[in-house]
């Protein structure tokens, strides 16, 4: 039963989780430029009377939704998103929201969105190593053979480190980035009190995907590490 659900977990879980993981931080990238508009942002700014009037009355006005790669806005829930061009120094469009609205949302510095581009990257190989390592005995003794040598599987070890490590950090530095602009952004309308624009801002879903992503990552990443450590003889 050990040696069942071991194989289990090597060849058909781990794979399984590295493409889950690897999808959703990407959706977590490219939202909400490139797809999922109004329902997936790393950052959002929604009408709010909670901040001015200690009030939960629903209202409605603008809401912005930031990313990595730029962001998404409407005037109103009735009318439709507009969102900007898909860029890695993106400059987002604010123009929805009130005059009175304090002026402190940033996009991080452009290396941050590339290094996370270069994680994928690193992701995209491991996946794709991984699951033929996974596989191997399926693909014939000549690739079977090939696929076992401690250089192959050093090889994908190293990338899903560096996929893990690179973007796992890149995307704490824009949560802490996008964590100190919602303090801020927030206590400026507080300070305003009745005067102040009736909106919030929030750290949004896309830091839940990120996070659930990077706990999949983990799962493929010590296989592949304790296969290493089993091919190279426990060197």
């Amino acid at each position: 039963m050990i040696a069942g659900l071991s194989k289990f977990i090597t060849c058909y879980l781990s794979p399984a989780l590295s493409l889950a993981a690897l999808l959703l931080s990407l959706f977590a990238y490219l939202a909400p430029t490139v797809m999922l508009h109004d329902r997936v942002a790393l950052l959002t700014v929604t009408p709010s009377l909670s901040l001015t009037s200690d009030s939960s009355q629903s209202v409605d006005g603008p809401t912005v939704f930031l990313g990595a790669l730029g962001s998404c806005t409407r005037p109103n829930n009735a009318t439709p998103v507009n969102c900007t061009v898909l860029t890695l120094s993106p400059v987002y469009d604010l123009s929805v929201l009130p005059a009175n609205a304090p002026d402190l949302l940033s996009a991080p510095t452009a290396t941050t969105p590339a290094f996370i581009a270069v994680s994928l990257g690193f992701s995209i190989l491991f996946f794709t190593l991984f699951t033929m390592t996974s596989f191997r005995h399926k693909l014939g003794p000549k690739m079977e053979a090939a696929l076992d040598k401690p250089t192959i599987q050093r090889v994908v070890a190293w990338l899903g480190l560096f996929g893990f490590m690179i973007g796992f950090t890149s995307f704490l530095i824009i949560r802490m980035w996008f964590g100190k602009a919602v303090e801020d952004f927030n206590k400026t309308i507080t300070k305003a009190g009745g005067s102040g624009p009736a909106l919030i801002a929030n750290t949004s879903n896309g830091f839940i995907m990120v996070y659930v992503a990077y706990a999949f990552y983990a799962i493929p990443l010590v296989a592949a590490l304790a296969k290493l450590h089993v091919t190279s003889g426990g060197k």
